[in-house]
């Protein structure tokens, strides 16, 4: 159980990130708002924050700058509206962790909330800031990955699908678990859109990186 503080002006999407968290066993806590957001992030008691960009009062930009300039080392969960690569890399530079543009979906949201909160709470951080597995890494910091020392250039669609792969090294994904984790669609069983990137990563993470279970789905082969 973690203490989550959500910072997010639009009424619907707090419910639905707070109720999710909830379920999950996380106390929960929502601010509107970036002056009172600011306040529960400084006061000590949250173990992470979803932060959203566009808020009253003080945007999350600002927010992230007086935190960081204050000394707090809170993991900090950008989610927004706004993802330009100006917008992300001024996220991330400006102290974020993570970067999750809407719409999103709350499976995705949920692994890199775990990811930061075991960073934080199982204290080896090291094994959170990047996976790596046969060769292959991605920073989940910088969204960089590499293989065999050489950065490959992934797609912000590809990173993601590579990450719920290597956070789940041996274990088959069906095509419906991935169209939920990366693209939000609801499974259409003529759609070959997982094919098609599966297929991306494999020319840039090597043949062998992704085997097909016929029937069934992939496997990250680690």
């Amino acid at each position: 159980m973690a203490r989550i503080l959500i910072v997010e002006d639009e009424a619907r999407i707090a419910s639905f990130v707070a109720k999710g968290l909830r379920a999950e066993g996380h106390v929960v806590t929502v601010a509107a708002d970036g002056v009172l957001g600011l306040a529960h992030a400084l006061s000590g008691e949250h173990d992470l924050m979803v932060l959203d960009i566009g808020l009253p009062r003080l945007d999350g930009f600002a927010v992230l700058d007086q935190l960081r300039s204050q000394g707090s080392r809170l993991p900090v969960i950008v989610l927004t509206a706004r993802d330009s690569v100006t917008d992300t890399v001024s996220a991330l530079e400006g102290g974020a962790d993570d970067y999750m543009p809407k719409p999103f979906r709350f499976a995705e949201l949920l692994a890199r909330v775990r990811l930061r909160l075991r960073q934080t709470q199982g204290g080896d951080a090291g094994a959170t800031e990047a996976l790596e597995a046969g060769g292959i890494r991605l920073d989940l910091r910088t969204r960089r990955a590499t293989v065999a020392g050489r950065e490959v250039d992934l797609s912000a669609r590809e990173f993601t699908l590579a990450e719920i792969f290597m956070l789940n090294p041996g274990q088959v994904l069906s095509r419906e678990q991935l169209l939920d984790h990366v693209w939000g669609l609801d499974f259409d069983p003529g759609s070959n859109v997982v094919d098609v990137y599966v297929g991306y990563l494999r020319r840039k993470l090597g043949a062998s990186a992704i085997a097909t279970v016929r029937g069934m789905g992939y496997r990250f082969n680690a």
